[in-house]
Order: C-alpha cells, then structure tokens, then sequence
C-alpha cells in the first residue's frame, strides 16, 4: 500500500461535508470514535440518524428489541412509516429524473411530474386489487416509469420486485414465478449498443407461465414492439393526479424482494424491509456519500441489480437521479462522461470492469470532459484493484472522493464504503459501514487482528433482511448466512482490514483458491493478469487435480491475439514477482469470452462445474450463458 493517501478532502471540504455536521452534532472527533459509538450505542445512532434524515414516520416506543442476538432482532417493533413518503417529499418543478436512452432519447421528469404519476399509478394499482402486501412485478429497462411503479407500490404498501428486460424467460420465471406477482409492468423493447430489441414474444411467455395471471402493463418506449395486455396510458386513463394516500406500514413490512444470482440453483427470493432499507439508504447517502439537497446521483445498473434500488433512494436526500438506458460503450465509452457534463453530474456510480475496461482503451475523460460538478466517484460490482484507483486520479478527475464500496443483494446496501470527510488510500475501501459491527475472522471464528480472513458482521442492523420469501420456518435464511459461524452473519467475501481502518476484499469466499492448503484470492491474480495490455479479462478456479487443487486460469485477450509461450511466460512472470509462486497458474488457457452475470460479475463457480463436469443449475442467470461452452471439455485440464 501507498505511503500517502491519493486523496484528501481539503480541512474546507471536509467541514463542509454531511457526515462532519452527523459528528458534530452527537459529539465525536474522528470516523473512528464515530463507527465506535455506532456499534456499541447502537440504538442511539440509529435514533439520531432518523432524526438527522428527517425521516417521515413514527418511530414508536422501542428502538430495538432482542438485540443481543442476530436471529430475531427487530429494530423500530411498534414503529410506522411509509417509504414513497419519504421520496416523494417535494412536489415541485425541479428535476427528479432526467433519463437518456443511450445517445437516441431524452426525457426529463420534474417532481411535480413524479408525484403526480406516482397518484395515477398507485389509484390504478389499487383498482386492479393490489393491496398491502401483494407483489408487483417490473420488467424493464431503467426507465422513469420504473420508479414511478416502485413508488406507487410502496406507497400502498404493496412489495415490489424487478427484472432488467435482458434476462431470459425462464430467469424471469425462476425469480418471479417464486412470488406471484399481482400486476407485471414492462416496455415493449429496451436499446444496448446502438440496436433496439423487441420485448413482446418474451413478454408473453413470462406471462404464459406466470402463476394468477397478474395485470399486464406496457409502456411504450422504443416503439419497436406490441402493447402485451394493457398501454400504460389506457391503464392510467380513469385515474386524475391528486394527494397521494400513503399506506403507513410498519417498520419491518416488506419493501423489495430481491434475488440471489442464481448461478448456484434455484434464486432465493430476499425480503427487505420497509424501516431498515430507509434508514440503510438515508445513512449511506447522506454519511458515507455525501449527497446533499440538489445534487445530481447516477448509477449505472438495471433493474435486476440492487444498486438501482440503491440510487433510487437518492430521492429522499433530495437528489436528482440521473438515469441510463444502454450500453456504457456507446460513443467509445464517452457516453456516460457526456452525461455528467451535460447534466452536472456529482456522484457518478459504475463497476470496477467498467473503470477496467476505459483504463485498456486509454480513455481520459479529464482531457476531454470538464467534470466540474463532480465530487465523489462509487466503484462497486468487483474488487477495485490499486491500478484502478491509479487510473480514476490520473485520468478521470484528481479531485475527487472515489469509493469504492461493497455489499450486495443480500443487505440491499454495504458493508463497507465510502468516507468523503476522509483520505482515499491506494487499493483499499475507506470504512466500515456506520452502525454495521464488520470483522474479519479466521476459520475457527476467532477475530483476525490482521491478515485475510471472512467478512463477518456480529451485531445486528437495520437493513439485515426480514427472511426468504417462501421460507416459512427460516432455515433458508439461516442456513445462507448463519451456518458458518453460530449467531454471526457471514457475508461470503474473502478480505483484509487495513491499517488505515479499511478494508480490502480479495474475492468471494466460496471461489478462494487452496492449492497445498494455502488460500488465495482471486483478486489477487486478477490484478497482476488485467495489468498487462494485452489481457482484456481473466477468471481463476481451482481445479481438484491428484489430491490436491491446482491453479487454472482462463484469459480473454485483445482481438487478433493469440496465447503463445512469450505470452504466457509473461503472464505467469507478472504473477510470480508481485504475489507468491502459489499465485502462478498450473495451467493458462485462452477463451473468447468470459461468462458473466447479469449484473456483470464473473462466476467462477459456474465455470469450476463445468471444468468438473458438473452441471450448471441455472444458466438463466448469466448474461452470455453461451460463454461456458468454452471451458468444458478442454482437453489441455485432463493431464
């Protein structure tokens, strides 16, 4: 690690930042004593913060009852709320949304414009015989109408659950199928890469298979397919816009069921709740992100990950949300630059591929954009490595807070983020979540005061999800968290705390490789690989192989680019002199593409099967299922 930071907050800056007010107010000196204090006072934080928030809502007598223990802490019992409330706290002519569709559609939606849609939707859903409680189900590009329909759900307590419209119909069956959504809005196409895909024949399956016949809703967006059950005007038509009337759901109501990749068998469906999501979002905005009243968020997701969940409860914080449809690689991947310039874009969310892939095509925003307006960059998806960091202060902006932040699905947030009134240090993720008791432990269970170990977190919080929908006495649950370590939530990340008080995540835990009983980290070899030019992606497994595990890595490499022995010898000397001999692949194969999921994380599991001649259980999952045929049978791995 570096000597020096990359980046501090000048003593202005940082005065001036939410979480220095947050510590002035309940009285602490440094981020430190602050996590400290959120850990060992905990109820007390979580109080303050819903004040600090200005929450909506009674919070009721209790802050949190059977605390000491994970399994079956509620936090807020007898407290009411409900979310659209709190993100639709304006209803005026600023900006809520503005929408771009790559570089073909242009759409702005004014608060006004948002709550009045959200009134029309939410009358409309409640006439269809949606009520507290029942799903609702989108398909759909990453449009405004998407959280309009969000928003309305909520607001009459109803569940909402989504899919990004390139998911296939039997990835949609095996997620939606599992809930048995009430009503189903979708579009009839979505754009990537320049091309318009019709979503109609799809539509129509999904629904074919779909239990209870859910209201269909269709919005029409590129024009390039059908109206599959109802258009959304029609659905609208008998409704006017007026005062919304917010269901008030408790604390702990369901808000979002969200799903697990999937690569492994069947996608759990996880529940989270209304109160804790709230608290969790409104916590890591305004602390850990700094978004202010005003500020301009984007992120680039769909919505079948949970970082569209993420951004858009930037509406609570006041913030306009920036949305895209597309491709990240339209106009040579200057697109997104684009929208931050033409829209005064201050946080700017992406993935640690995304910021891989513009660093091998040598992209410079700084020399091409002005950026003026942005101040924090959000790196998540995939351990950002140190020549990234390098690659966002050299060529993208030098001021600038860049975190890199990690979570999942799981909690619907982070564990570990960002600390905009703090240094930046080469290769490392800033800070522990506030209010989150974060450990690294060894394999016994016992706290690691240094070295790699499992991401665990001891102590309850807010956004820990309410259960597994369909999981009736919780042995789901408990078994994909708490199986591990008894009474202690592991999240299944392979990391390392640092001396700065940060952390570094060297992979997911079930994919560390343990040839002769070392384990390693993936990231660590994918750092040293994606160095070199010539390299665009890599993926790592172990291989069971005459009693032991051996090392196999697959490379994806630049057009026109063969894996000769220079190459390869290049490659494992690369490994070799930065990491361990351990680290130095047995066996280096090339393939043309590297299967991914749909919200672009590799899946080294999927390809371990395949290797082993195991089965995939669900191949829905993956962006490009097509790429797996490159590893099976390979016969250079059967000697």
């Amino acid at each position: 690690m570096s000597e020096a930071p990359l980046w501090s907050p000048s003593p202005e800056r940082a005065a001036q930042t939410l979480i220095a007010r947050f510590m002035a107010e309940t009285g602490h000196k440094d981020y430190a004593a602050l996590h400290r204090w959120s850990i060992e006072h905990s109820e007390d934080f979580w109080n303050r913060l819903w004040d600090f928030a200005g929450v909506r809502g009674s919070k009721g007598a209790r802050t949190l009852v059977d605390g000491d223990r994970m399994l079956g802490a509620k936090w807020f019992p007898d407290g009411h709320l409900n979310f659209a409330e709190n993100l639709l706290r304006d209803r005026d002519d600023s900006d809520a949304i503005a929408f771009w569709g790559e570089e073909r559609i242009r759409r702005r939606l004014s608060r006004s414009d948002l709550h009045d849609l959200v009134s029309r939707l939410a009358q409309a859903l409640r006439a269809a015989g949606v009520g507290k409680g029942d799903p609702v189900a989108g398909y759909l590009p990453n449009l405004p109408e998407g959280v309009a329909a969000m928003l309305a759900t909520a607001s009459i307590g109803a569940v909402w659950s989504s899919c990004s419209p390139d998911f296939g119909v039997q990835g949609v069956l095996d997620r939606f199928g599992q809930i048995a959504p009430k009503a189903f809005f979708c579009a009839d196409g979505y754009l990537y890469g320049g091309k318009v895909f019709d979503s109609t024949e799809k539509v129509k399956e999904i629904l074919a298979g779909l239990p209870g016949a859910p209201r269909c809703v269709t919005v029409s967006y590129t024009g390039s397919g059908a109206i599959v059950g109802e258009s959304l005007e029609a659905f609208l038509a008998p409704f006017a816009p007026g005062a919304i009337a917010f269901e008030q759901v408790e604390f702990n109501h369901p808000l979002y069921i969200l799903y697990s990749s999937g690569t492994t068998g069947v996608p759990k469906c996880i529940v989270h709740g209304t109160g804790g999501t709230l608290l969790q979002h409104l916590k890591e905005h305004q602390l850990h992100s700094d978004v202010r009243t005003g500020d301009r968020m984007f992120s680039f997701t769909t919505l079948g990950w949970m970082m569209w969940n993420w951004l858009v409860s930037g509406l609570a914080s006041g913030a306009t949300l920036l949305l895209y449809d597309g491709s990240p690689f339209v106009s040579r991947g200057r697109i997104l630059f684009d929208f931050a310039d033409a829209e005064g874009m201050t946080h700017f969310g992406t993935s640690a591929k995304f910021i891989d892939a513009i660093a091998k095509i040598k992209l410079k925003p700084c020399e091409t954009h002005k950026l003026d307006k942005l101040r924090v960059m959000l790196s998540t998806g995939s351990p950002l490595v140190a020549e990234g960091f390098d690659y966002v202060y050299a060529s993208i902006k030098q001021d600038l807070c860049l975190a890199s932040i990690s979570g999942g699905t799981d909690i619907v947030s982070c564990f570990v983020l960002g600390n905009p009134a703090g240094p930046v240090w080469r290769g490392e993720i800033q800070a522990k979540g506030l209010g989150l008791a974060v450990a690294v432990y060894d394999e016994d269970g016992r706290t690691l005061p240094s070295g790699k170990g499992e991401l665990v977190c001891t102590r309850p919080f807010t956004a820990m999800p309410l259960g597994f929908w369909n999981d009736p006495d919780g042995a789901k649950y408990r078994a994909a968290y708490f199986e591990r370590y008894a009474g202690v939530w592991r999240h299944g990340d392979w990391c390392e705390e640092t001396a700065h008080g940060g952390l570094v995540i060297y992979g997911r835990s079930d994919a560390v490789l343990n040839p002769g009983g070392v384990r390693i980290g993936t990231a660590e070899i994918y750092r040293q690989v994606e160095c070199l030019d010539e390299v665009l992606e890599s993926l790592v497994i172990g291989q069971d192989w005459a009693g032991d595990v051996r090392v196999v890595l697959f490379v994806k490499l630049r057009e026109g680019l063969a894996l000769d022995e220079a190459l390869a010898g290049r490659i494992k000397q690369q490994i070799r002199a930065n990491t361990t001999p351990r680290h130095v692949p047995d066996k280096l194969l090339q393939v043309p593409d590297i299967p991914r999921t749909k919200s672009g994380k590799i899946v080294e599991l999927a390809v371990r099967d395949v290797v082993h001649g195991r089965p995939v259980k669900n191949v829905e999952a993956l962006a490009n299922p097509e790429a797996l045929a490159h590893f099976e049978g390979r016969v250079e791995l059967l000697g």
